[in-house]
């Protein structure tokens, strides 16, 4: 390989890594309970979080720079109120009064334009395990952001 040529694709890496760490970054920021995994278990850099009462999960960076979530056993009301804060209520059918009202079931929306899986099970003990995949990076802090603050503000009650 010519030897400009190494030194863009070295560069372009070095940017590549840069953007990582600062998803990972934004990521941390918006819920701070999240924290570098020990193993991958994804595509890409990898975060967990696991707090008694709240729930447990991942967030995960893929080789095309998209962004995935996977959150079990979070309650039901801070679920509902991120999602009805960031995309309204009944976007995946779960009724008018959004996931915090929302019967036990599963729920699920494919988006074909962008690729983006979005699926919800809504359990009878009034906790939601949750997947969001293959979104953009500021999609997932959007999300993240609204879930610590009703995480936080149920914490309170």
């Amino acid at each position: 390989m010519q030897p400009h040529v190494i030194r863009a694709i070295h560069d372009w890496r070095m940017s590549w890594d840069d953007q990582q760490f600062a998803a990972q970054e934004a990521f941390t920021t918006a819920f701070p309970a999240l924290t570098p995994a020990e193993k991958c278990q994804c595509f890409g850099p990898t975060l967990r979080w696991k707090k008694p009462g709240e729930g447990e999960g991942k967030v995960c960076l893929d080789d095309h720079g998209r962004a995935t979530i996977e959150f079990e056993h979070v309650p039901k009301a801070a679920v509902g109120q991120a999602m009805k804060e960031t995309w309204g209520a009944n976007w995946f059918d779960e009724g008018p009064g959004g996931f915090a009202e929302a019967e036990p079931g599963s729920y699920h929306y494919e988006d074909e334009q962008t690729y983006s899986e979005y699926a919800f099970d809504v359990h009878d003990d009034g906790t939601v395990t949750f997947g969001i995949a293959y979104v953009k990076i500021d999609d997932i802090v959007t999300i993240l952001d609204a879930l610590e603050r009703a995480l936080a503000e149920h914490r309170e009650d």
